[in-house]
């Protein structure tokens, strides 16, 4: 186990109570899963080091341990205690997040919390719990949409460890997140979803194309460029998706004229992503295209900011963080998405 500093621990403890203090379950919950989470870290060098680690982990840890440093040297991002420890949390995914959007409204409900301010998901550890509070949602009318994340970040706030979930899917996407999570350590808008998932989807875009151009590794850099370019094309035909709906919705038109043109415009969105080999897309509904939105939405004013700073990472750290106390400008930069 990893223990935390002193006024970090006192810090994590004194957090931990006015969460419960403020609204029972649901930061009981959260409380709880920490804590789990803390309880099961193990520092990756001692891992690494042991004659009884198994020879698969101990290749990916060291993999991740090489990312973390590249992080520092290669991309600019903090380097402090995060992601150097390991925790199995005995599970595929991290959390499932929640998402929820009124009938006709492609404006996705707000959560609001201390530390990350309002934001545009609620998580939990435990996928059933995540599901009845879903199907609660939805019992009201909201359109609903459950999805699984691998990773998990405090924030900075405290030492987050590398989750057997961030090792499933190979090396390249386990770089990835640990460049996306540490992205949010570096620049995060308490209460902007959009602007801060984007940032550290293009950090994390950015991180990973340096990080094997680096190792050297040309074909599964082609490889992950590929599916990248796949998956914004398909994430920009959701965003249109949901810009059309936004302004289906804007109508003073009698629901069961919304609903018409809202079924319509999803079988035209299902039949588009048939049409780049998507043959099964899973429900498509507001609350789902909000999800994408979160982390899409705001990418190509991004990805364009950071060419403009010629690719100087720290540069474009520092103009994020200007966009970040200008919230006009914010809001401005996606205006078109």
């Amino acid at each position: 186990m990893l223990p935390d500093a002193p006024q970090q621990l006192i810090t994590r403890l004194a957090l931990v109570a006015t969460l419960l203090a403020q609204s029972g379950c649901y930061y009981a919950h959260l409380a709880m899963g920490q804590l789990e989470m803390n309880r099961s870290k193990v520092p990756i060098a001692q891992l690494i080091a042991r004659e009884d680690t198994e020879e698969t982990l101990r290749r990916q840890l060291d993999h991740a341990s090489r990312a973390r440093e590249f992080a520092v040297t290669g991309l600019g991002l903090p380097d402090n205690g995060s992601y150097r420890s390991f925790a199995d949390l005995g599970r595929p995914y991290a959390t499932w997040n929640i998402f929820a959007a009124p009938e006709f409204s492609v404006q996705p409900r707000r959560w609001c919390f201390p530390v990350a301010g309002c934001v545009s998901y609620r998580g939990y550890f435990d996928e059933r719990r995540a599901i009845r509070v879903a199907e609660r949602l939805a019992s009201r009318g909201s359109d609903v949409y459950v999805g699984p994340s691998l990773a998990y970040s405090t924030l900075g706030h405290l030492q987050d460890p590398v989750l057997n979930t961030m090792l499933l899917h190979g090396d390249t996407e386990l770089a990835a997140l640990i460049f996306h999570e540490l992205a949010h350590q570096a620049a995060y808008v308490p209460g902007d979803s959009d602007f801060n998932e984007a940032f550290a989807t293009v950090v994390e875009y950015e991180g990973a194309r340096r990080w094997l151009l680096h190792l050297g590794r040309g074909a599964e850099r082609e490889a992950f460029l590929e599916s990248r370019r796949r998956e914004r094309e398909i994430a920009e035909l959701m965003v249109a998706s949901r810009a059309r709906l936004a302004v289906l919705y804007a109508r003073s038109a009698p629901a069961l004229e919304l609903r018409a043109g809202k079924a319509a415009e999803f079988t035209r969105l299902r039949e588009l992503l048939a049409a780049q080999g998507l043959a099964s897309v899973g429900e498509l509904n507001n609350a789902r295209l909000a999800a994408v939105a979160t982390y899409h939405r705001c990418v190509p004013a991004l990805t364009a900011l950071l060419t403009q700073h010629d690719g100087d990472l720290p540069a474009f750290y520092s103009a994020v963080r200007t966009l970040a106390r200008d919230s006009a400008a914010r809001s401005s930069l996606c205006t078109s998405r």
